[in-house]
């Protein structure tokens, strides 16, 4: 059960605070020797906080004298002390340093709020925290928690303002005026998490969501009196492995009208109000890259327009860039820097954006000191990844909060396990626990008013249409070198779709795909089209809303000479763009001192279609048929070429032979998920791979029409997909794609002394073994000399039998494909959670308000 607006009151008093402050902050003494005083560096940063919390506050701070001749006989005494001293001095300097620095007006004039729950369970990521109901780590969510202030004004006075037996509150975030109160609550382990509102006292506790099935977390108020939230309203799978994702959506302050603002393929959280009104929020996503280290800052206005690069896109390390909040009176954010596979939580780092959008210059300090260190812009060596160093961080932090340019709150491990406590943390080095209590401490904030940043008027017309696109001149960049001015004819749209489905089998590829998609990277890709890029190297095209895209540039063949490898969207109405491809974030449009960019003087352009209307790129039906074609008459199984490079379109356990063939002995160069910082032009693709290289020199006459050419080195620019699709007919069985279920190929193993299961991966597999379109022909079946030996003709059998399964269930590189119906119902959930939407939508459209609750 919850209780809420109880004034359930208790104190916790000075002297019993410092006892617990000296038992957990200080470390332990060793048995013999000397013991130590407070350093020179300790006494230094007491000093230099007093000093300045005089100068900011004057009579605000009226003890200040007193506490600096405090520390004037500390620091006398320590410097005549013996061993018998140390103690008695060390209490004393504790019981000064906490005095004085919770004197700061910015503690001791106002309550701090903050919640009380144990820390997440130890899952996939750092965003699997919601532990949805229906999902694959539900039983890994732990309630028991409240929502609780403290205030400092009167002992250390603790009041419980919500508090929960079964459930869990969390992400508490207070309005501008001080009044109220924002957080999630899950009631139970059969509940989710949805938005509640309360006063600043406990009372008047209002539901404002509460969609089934769905989980509403890290709420914000904004400017313009709404509320923005993370939701996994469009459900969606991280394609790394099977836990559901967030993005941002928005509501009126009385839950009306919600809509969705982020719609990338992964995750949005975190989100916080900017100075200027924008939202900063953490994205988890990847576009031919890999997963780990692809979790950077990023802003967005609040209507949802114009998403934005903020920081840590293309570090190497750390893997996670979460939490950011602006610092008042500055232009730096405080953060915490994480890791891939592991908890919210790491170290606390100052970013200063005008030095820079990645690698350690624009980081000012960190928490720990040392943690700076494992910031790298680029990995140190080919193949490395540096997306889980942070969690060798000791102490971790979590739930930033600055007070000012100097003063943070946060969360902090008190030295006991895994146990939070709040902390006070400063530029100058001193760093004292607030208050701890079981199991645990986070999300700590003033309970007061705070300036309220400027509204930004919306950009979307809520019309589902077209919002427009444009480029200043594609050769201004970073990463633009040796492509000649007039080199780039045409930028290409593609979308990267979200996933809506899993398996638990997997294939191996950077990561695990499940079920498998591709060789190595984990998007399908669908080509929106393509538009003209004038000779200035301006662009400027239309593109459909709510479609996470990605650029591409191409030469007069349609060959591409530079990718984006990261996604952005763009809202109905909304009219944006950018510089050049991959241009310094930080600088303005060049002065335009002759005429408008060429493309800019015309109507956006509209995209022009790739071999028809748009559709997901299928290897089978767009790439193997020009093999068919031209190549399987020689390079094919019992064929000499075919023993160099067998092109042949028979179905293996997980794709087919051809496309094994090509990327396993690298006839195509593609990234596939590839490392974080950004490539340069014809680095990768078609430009640079020896299969199309083959093809330009000529090979046995073989002449390929434009619209062949075209479909090979756009499967290969495109990264080298496979699967059209990510929902299976075989979700039990291997890789999520293998008509033969486990029993069927444990046999074949043990016939042929094929290990099946250790070669679904890129890294081991050791070619395709078997084929099912002809079974007679399967490379494990090589071995059997003797056709009638009995294993042979068993081993032949359960082949066959795949082949008829395929028949009777055609899996999703084929025509007649069925989903399976776990999957057809996460189709149909995804369809009503649409339908809601765009209802919602029209409403916004009609100026109506349209309530999640039909009570309202």
């Amino acid at each position: 059960m919850f209780v809420g607006g109880k004034s359930n009151i208790r104190h916790i008093h000075c002297s019993t605070l410092i006892v617990l402050l000296l038992a957990v902050a200080m470390p332990a003494q060793p048995a013999t020797g000397r013991r130590s005083t407070p350093t020179t560096e300790k006494l230094f940063a007491l000093r230099a906080a007093i000093e300045d919390l005089m100068t900011t506050f004057g009579d605000r701070y009226p003890s200040g004298r007193e506490y600096l001749t405090k520390l004037a006989n500390i620091e006398r005494r320590m410097n005549k002390a013996d061993e018998h001293d140390s103690d008695k001095i060390n209490a004393e300097f504790a019981n000064l340093q906490r005095e004085a620095l919770i004197a700061n007006p910015f503690v001791s004039n106002q309550p701090i709020l903050f919640v009380v729950r144990r820390q997440y369970k130890e899952d996939h990521h750092n965003t699997a925290t919601m532990f949805k109901t229906g999902e694959i780590n539900t039983r890994s969510f732990r309630g028991g928690g409240a929502m609780k202030s403290i205030d400092f004004a009167k002992a250390g006075e603790v009041k419980t303002l919500i508090e929960s037996s079964q459930g869990l509150i969390r992400d508490p975030e207070i309005h501008f005026d001080g009044t109220k109160v924002i957080f999630s609550m899950r009631k139970s382990t059969t509940d989710d998490y949805h938005i509640y509102e309360t006063n600043a006292d406990g009372t008047g506790l209002k539901q404002l969501t509460s969609a089934p099935g769905v989980a509403d977390f890290d709420p914000l108020y904004l400017p313009d009196g709404g509320i923005v939230f993370s939701s996994t309203r469009e459900p969606k799978y991280c394609m790394c492995n099977r836990h559901i994702m967030g993005n941002l959506f928005r509501m009126d302050a009385d839950g009306a009208n919600i809509h969705q603002i982020g719609k990338s393929t992964l995750h949005e959280g975190h989100s916080a109000v900017m100075h200027d009104g924008r939202i900063i929020y953490d994205r988890w996503e990847y576009v031919d890259r890999n997963f780990g280290d692809a979790q950077g800052l990023w802003t967005v206005n609040p209507d949802g327009t114009n998403h934005a690069v903020y920081w840590g896109n293309n570090t190497w390390s750390p893997g996670a860039v979460i939490d950011a909040r602006a610092i008042p009176g500055t232009q730096k954010v405080l953060c915490v820097f994480s890791s891939c596979h592991d908890r919210p939580w790491g170290a606390l780092a100052i970013l200063d954006r005008r030095l820079g959008v990645d690698g350690r210059e624009p980081v000012v300090r960190t928490w720990p000191a040392d943690a700076i260190k494992l910031v790298k812009k680029n990995s140190p060596r080919p193949d490395t990844y540096g997306f889980d160093s942070f969690k060798q961080v000791n102490p971790k932090y979590e739930d930033p909060y600055p007070l000012n340019d100097k003063y943070f709150l946060c969360s902090r491990m008190t030295g006991r396990g895994e146990q939070m406590g709040i902390y006070l943390i400063d530029v100058f080095g001193n760093e004292i626990i607030l208050h701890v209590e079981e199991p645990g401490c986070y999300d700590p904030m003033p309970l007061s008013p705070r300036p309220h940043p400027p509204i930004i008027p919306s950009r979307r017309n809520f019309k589902n249409d077209y919002g427009c696109f444009y480029v200043v001149n594609v050769y201004e960049g970073t990463h633009m070198k040796g492509v000649k001015a007039g080199a780039v004819k045409y930028l290409r749209v593609v979308e990267s779709p979200e996933k809506r489905f899993w398996t638990h089998p997997a294939w191996g590829g950077q990561g695990v795909h499940c079920p498998a998609i591709n060789w190595h990277s984990f998007e399908n890709k669908r080509i929106l089209g393509t538009v003209p890029v004038a000779e200035d190297g301006s662009a400027y095209f239309e593109v459909p809303s709510d479609k996470f895209v990605f650029f591409q540039l191409l030469d007069e063949n349609k060959m591409m000479v530079q990718s984006m490898r990261s996604g952005t969207i763009v809202q109905s109405g909304e009219r944006t763009g950018c510089i050049g491809c991959h241009e310094s974030r930080r600088s303005a449009p060049p002065q335009l001192n002759t005429k408008m960019p060429i493309a800019l003087q015309h109507p956006p352009s509209k995209l022009q279609g790739w071999h028809g209307k748009p559709r997901l790129f299928s290897y089978i039906r767009d790439v193997q048929p020009v093999f068919d074609k031209h190549c399987v008459t020689c390079h094919d199984y019992g064929k000499d070429a075919g023993e160099k490079l067998n092109l042949a379109g028979d179905r293996t356990n997980t794709f087919n032979t051809s496309y094994n063939e090509l990327w396993r002995k690298k006839y195509i160069k593609a990234i596939g998920a590839g490392p974080a910082d950004i490539q340069q032009p014809f680095s990768w693709g078609s430009h640079v791979s020896k299969l199309v290289k083959v093809i330009r020199e000529g090979h046995e006459d073989v002449k390929l029409t434009k619209t062949e050419f075209e479909s090979i080195v756009t499967w290969i620019d495109l990264n080298g997909p496979y699967y059209p699709r990510y929902d299976s007919a075989y979700p039990d069985n291997l890789s999520g794609r293998s008509p033969l279920n486990n029993k069927q190929l444990n046999r074949l193993g043990t016939l042929t002394g094929v290990p099946f299961a250790k070669l679904a991966n890129h890294s081991t597999n050791r070619g395709p073994q078997l084929s099912f379109d002809r079974p007679q022909l399967s490379p494990c079946l090589q071995m059997f000399k003797d056709t009638s030996d009995p294993k042979y003709v068993e081993a032949l059998a359960i082949i066959q039998a795949g082949s008829q399964m395929l028949q009777k269930r055609p899996r999703a590189d084929m025509d007649g494909f069925r989903a399976c119906p776990l999957d057809q119902r996460r189709q149909q959930i995804y369809t009503a959670r649409r339908q809601i939407e765009l209802r919602n939508r029209r409403a916004i459209r009609e100026g109506r308000k349209l309530y999640e609750d039909p009570s309202k």
